[in-house]
């Protein structure tokens, strides 16, 4: 018998498999890498507290990293956060000089600063420097097959490698943010005082004013979660590269967008929460 030839599949059906297919792909892909990065920092957070207990955390790891996420950021920071300062100057006094408020400039450009400019800098900064040197660092050590060793020998890669670098995140990031906080308030002020022609006593003054601690605590508390989440999300990413040292340089380009987006909306939530519960100070 004469074979019968196969029947092409339909318009229909190929739309069919492409959308399935750009489901397993991208949102489907998504939801379990998400899925895994919260399963990770729920076993590296009980880890933590295990070794802390057991007193077998690796202080020696934690202590190398802190130094190590210090020096891949501390300059960058400087260098981001003073054209940060100059250009909330140039923009709140441009506003207060239309609306005939100058002698609430300190308070407008520092509690822009300290509320919106310095997390967002911390983001940028931990995100793109020490989040990109945690997977770059997880991701070699991975397809050197140096974290399946450490399996083998009976070595937790969660509390030796990711524990400590968690830690270290948060520690480097939270004081990241006051250090953009002091560097920001400095340049704002002798930007004001010395360019824009300001008296030192009203920028002080009306800054006094209107800041409260809870100010300073709200971005201290977002640096912590932003290093806490770039911590997991580098470390994840790092754990799980494929591919070569090609699959190292996609898995940083993958660990950096991924902690900016999940910043930037995790800041939006942090504010949002702060606005409700701690409304602003009325004068």
């Amino acid at each position: 018998m004469t074979p019968q030839p196969a029947t092409e599949p339909s318009e229909l059906g190929r739309l069919i498999d492409s959308a399935t297919g750009l489901w397993r792909r991208h949102p489907q892909q998504s939801i379990e890498t998400l899925g895994r990065q919260v399963l990770l920092g729920r076993a590296t957070i009980a880890q933590l507290f295990l070794s802390l207990v057991q007193r077998r955390f690796p202080f020696q790891e934690f202590i190398k990293q802190c130094a190590f996420m210090a020096n891949v950021s501390a300059l960058p920071t400087v260098f981001v956060a003073i054209p940060v300062a100059v250009v909330v100057s140039i923009q709140v006094g441009a506003l207060v000089n239309q609306v005939g408020a100058t002698t609430f400039i300190g308070a407008v450009a520092g509690l822009g600063i300290i509320r919106q400019g310095a997390p967002l800098v911390t983001s940028l900064m931990i995100a793109g420097a020490v989040g990109s040197a945690i997977c770059a660092d997880l991701g070699s050590r991975t397809i050197r097959e140096e974290i399946d060793a450490m399996k083998v020998m009976g070595v937790d890669p969660v509390r030796r490698l990711v524990a400590p670098r968690l830690v270290a995140a948060v520690l480097v990031s939270v004081l990241l943010c006051g250090f953009i906080v002091f560097v920001g308030f400095a340049t704002a002020y002798m930007f004001n005082v010395y360019a824009q022609q300001g008296t030192p006593g009203s920028f002080i003054s009306s800054f006094a004013s209107f800041a409260v601690a809870n100010d300073l605590l709200a971005a201290l508390f977002k640096a912590a979660i932003f290093g806490a989440l770039t911590a997991i999300i580098a470390c994840d990413i790092g754990l799980h590269t494929k591919g070569g040292p090609g699959g190292v340089a996609n898995s940083v380009n993958s660990a950096v967008v991924t902690s900016i987006l999940m910043l930037f909306a995790t800041n939006i939530i942090v504010t949002q929460l702060y606005n409700i519960f701690f409304p602003a100070k009325v004068v």
